[in-house]
């Protein structure tokens, strides 16, 4: 059956979009439109990954010794105010080793005694094993660091960067 040069295909589409269901259908597809446009805008114009990787760091309150999570803001200052409600946040660095020297997924996020005036090198308080500032993520098949025994064994030798 052919179409009158007066009635259009559209004419069915916009006497529907004119009825109240048509009306409902049309502005939750518009606000759908909004929020995939911010989504999309806030993913591409946000701050890039390296960005929440620096700001988002693990602490430790030095008063309670547990590991807290703190976006880092312009104009904060070492020590940050901790769970405990006192500024004893410290920047925590992350142990990935056992006891026993194997890798392990789940760090163990460490206080580093230069924060807390303390001398000499940082060990786990888990595994014991040496932790050192900026401490890498092993490589799989990695030598551990030393335990506090073996590196006082070796009389604190090592590398520059175990002394520290």
């Amino acid at each position: 059956m052919a179409l009158s040069g007066t009635r259009t295909e559209s004419s069915g589409l916009r006497a529907f979009m004119n009825t109240r269901r048509g009306n409902a259908i049309s502005i939750a597809a518009g606000i759908l439109l909004v929020v995939v446009a911010v989504l999309i805008l806030k993913k591409n114009i946000g701050p890039s990954d390296a960005v929440s990787i620096s700001r988002d760091r693990m602490f430790v309150d030095a008063k309670t010794m547990k590991p807290f999570s703190y976006e880092i803001k312009a104009g904060d200052t070492f020590p940050v105010k901790a769970p405990s409600g006192d500024k004893t946040g410290y920047p925590a660095e992350l142990c990935f080793w056992t006891k026993d020297g194997k890798i392990k997924n789940d760090p163990t996020a460490v206080l580093m005694n230069r924060f807390v005036g303390k001398s000499g090198p940082t060990f786990c308080p888990d595994c014991g094993r040496l932790v050192v500032g900026h401490n890498p993520a092993p490589a799989p098949g990695a030598k551990p660091p030393p335990t506090e025994t073996e590196y006082h064994a070796q009389k604190g030798g090592g590398s520059r960067d175990e002394r520290e």
